[in-house]
């Protein structure tokens, strides 16, 4: 229960930032929500924060194709009891003069599981539809993951489609690079620890 609340501190902390930075955003989802809309049913939820190295974030950035703003990283991993649910990232860039937020949700092998938008700072008819962003989902880190290519675009929102294709590759080479590559990491320590038994 503490690292529920702690955890939907953080959120609220990040969304209130994110929607108070600028005036007349529209919130669709509030920030209570956030958790249950990442992991509906998560007994739990846990931040994992990152702060990346030159080479992490160089790579980050080479395998999705987009700038990395901060070199503090936060993923959320959504638990039901001890059985990992997936990860999610809050993404925040700037569409055409001002910025959006949205929510993705993998799962543990780096597949799209939903995307959100959580607040949209543009006119609303630039606004991706939700049929639009459920062209994500199965999707993972691939050279077609692109708008014009296994991405459709959106007539007259083509730069709020190429920032949320972007936003979305990054979040999958977040959880490439950091996520999964810890993961493997620990489990060939737990090999290793059990091969000497």
């Amino acid at each position: 229960m503490l690292a529920r609340s702690i955890v939907s501190l953080a959120l609220a902390v990040t969304v209130s930032a994110i929607v108070s930075s600028v005036a007349g955003a529209r919130v669709f989802y509030a920030r209570e929500e956030v958790q249950d809309l990442a992991f509906p049913g998560a007994t739990r939820m846990e931040a994992m924060e990152f702060f990346l190295t030159g080479d992490q974030r160089a790579e980050i950035e080479r395998e999705s194709r987009a700038a990395v703003e901060s070199d503090l990283i936060t993923a959320y991993a959504g638990y039901a009891g001890d059985t990992l649910l997936g990860y999610a990232f809050i993404d925040t860039h700037q569409v055409r003069t001002l910025p959006e937020t949205f929510l993705v949700v993998v799962d543990a092998d780096g597949k799209v599981l939903n995307t959100y938008v959580l607040a949209f700072y543009e006119p609303l008819e630039y606004l991706p539809a939700d049929r639009w962003l459920s062209q994500y989902q199965g999707a993972q880190l691939t050279n077609d993951l692109r708008v014009g290519s296994r991405i459709a675009g959106i007539t007259g929102s083509t730069l709020t489609a190429e920032a949320i294709n972007g936003g979305i590759r990054r979040a999958l080479a977040i959880h490439s690079v950091l996520i999964a590559r810890q993961a493997e990491s620990g489990k060939r320590v737990a090999m290793g620890a059990g091969d000497g038994q």
